[in-house]
């Protein structure tokens, strides 16, 4: 290109990624009943996930009002809480609740994510546009119209990471929530398919955050908080979308200016499929163990062996772990682990623990559990690999496996088996043993915090599908609140 062609002011057509975005949430219906049946499952599970976090006062005192006093009678809600707030605070607390303990659902390509991150954008202005249609006389949305949002942010954010890999250039895949969570909230709000590009070459101009909060030597609770953030930034966009504030065509293209230029190294993004339902298809559930993904399996093989080891820790030489490339690349981290988020990024920590306690549950990343010294002990014993078959594995668009193998070997030469898992209970190909496991997790995170016929007709509404699709959202919302 040119130096004229650079310094040209005609506009640009609409590029095609931004294009596409828009004609899928604007066009494209929803018939997959697999689809709605894991939205189902997942709409349960990250609730769960947010109940269990209101137990962390690192997360409630981040939720409420922006500032004190700031609240909307009226608005959309916070489960778990008493809170009214406006739909970009509430976006905020929701996405935050659901992220906090790195318990929801993951999906693993050439970017990792969270995809139920979206949630919290979705969840917040379903209530408040339901709200505001109750008290105008108008009909308010429907739980299918939640769980079709859900779907259809699922897919950005999953094709948009299938072979586009962020963190590999230092950034953040939170920027796929943002982006996902824009386009189906400026739809859910009544957004024209223009509208709708406008509010996501909005959220392209707004850049990445940095993965600084996620590794060594920084990582920090920021990780838990940046889904929250990032959903309410999408809902903010959104509304700004709504007023006719302009887009920007060539966000990603623009030359020196854009996206791929100024981010990605000047390189486009790659495509392996279209929009469809095939993400939340094929999501992965954390159902057993709250801890980064690429450990599930890990965590698995560990809790086998705390049989075996568990009465014999002292008598550990060393410790093999055998992982995919990511989790070498983003969980192997040695020396002085200072805060929960720290340790829920630690592949050591978390084949320690299930092996001395035979556990791993939220409260084990905890100051208290990790001053035992057996665990770091055990930790400077460990040797973490790259297993170049789980990292094929890994990648395999049929397969989706996330594979590790634990072994333990002892000073007087003998050593355990060693114990392989190539997916977790919640991998698609383990739906069947998973979703009893789940819907435990639903109940046991959710019915302490509501009354008991709150929590009965919520526990009713959420074991018919049919039913609960039908539901009106202020109405599910009023089921969740404390």
């Amino acid at each position: 290109m040119s130096s004229a062609d650079i310094r040209s002011a005609k506009r640009a057509d609409w590029d095609p990624v931004l294009v596409d975005i828009a004609d899928y949430v604007c066009n494209t219906d929803i018939d997959s009943e697999l689809a709605f049946e894991t939205a189902h499952y997942c709409l349960m599970d990250t609730l769960a996930c947010g109940f269990q976090a209101l137990d962390y006062p690192a997360c409630t005192k981040l939720l409420g009002p922006v500032v004190p006093g700031a609240t909307l009678p009226g608005g959309a809600r916070v489960p778990g809480t008493s809170y009214e707030l406006e739909p970009v605070m509430a976006a905020f607390n929701i996405g935050a609740m659901n992220r906090w303990l790195d318990f929801n659902d993951t999906w693993l390509a050439a970017e990792w994510g969270h995809p139920s991150d979206n949630l919290g954008g979705i969840l917040a202005v379903a209530d408040y546009l339901s709200r505001q249609a109750r008290r105008e006389g108008g009909e308010p949305l429907t739980m299918r119209d939640v769980l079709t949002a859900m779907i259809k942010a699922h897919e950005i954010q999953g094709v948009l990471a299938l072979e586009n890999s962020y963190n590999r250039v230092g950034l953040d895949h939170v920027l796929l929530v943002r982006v996902a969570s824009t386009a189906v909230v400026t739809r859910m709000l009544g957004g024209d398919r223009e509208k709708v590009l406008n509010a996501v070459s909005n959220a392209w101009i707004d850049g990445c955050a940095l993965r600084t909060y996620r590794h060594a030597p920084n990582t920090g609770s920021r990780k838990s908080w940046a889904a929250g953030d990032a959903t309410s930034r999408a809902v903010r966009l959104a509304l700004i979308a709504m007023t006719g504030e302009m887009g920007y065509p060539s966000a990603l293209s623009a030359k020196t200016w854009g996206y791929y230029d100024v981010l990605f190294k000047g390189k486009p993004f790659e495509f392996q499929r279209g929009y469809g339902s095939y993400v939340m298809e094929n999501v992965l559930f954390k159902i057993s163990y709250p801890a980064e993904f690429h450990s599930q399996t890990a965590v698995e093989a560990a809790m086998t062996l705390n049989e075996v080891v568990g009465e014999r820790i002292d008598e550990i030489d060393r410790i093999v772990i055998e992982t995919q490339e990511a989790g070498v690349r983003i969980i192997d981290k040695t020396g002085p682990l200072d805060n929960p988020a720290d340790r829920d990024h630690c592949i050591q920590y978390m084949v320690a623990v299930p092996l001395i306690f035979g556990r791993l549950t939220a409260a084990d990343y905890e100051d208290d559990v990790a001053a035992d010294p057996r665990i770091d002990a055990l930790r400077d014993k460990m040797e973490v690999r790259e297993n170049e078959q789980y990292t094929r594995d890994y990648f395999d668009a049929e397969k989706r496996y996330i594979g590790n193998a634990v072994q333990v070997f002892f000073k007087d030469g003998t050593s355990t088996d060693r114990i392989e898992v190539h997916f977790p209970i919640g991998h698609r190909e383990r739906r069947a043993e998973g979703i009893p496991v789940l819907k435990k997790k639903f109940v046991d995170s959710v019915s302490p915090k509501l009354k008991p016929g709150q929590w009965s007709e919520l526990d009713a509404l959420t074991g018919d599908r049919d039913r609960l699709m039908a539901t009106p959202v202020d109405d599910f919302m009023a089921l969740l609140i404390a």
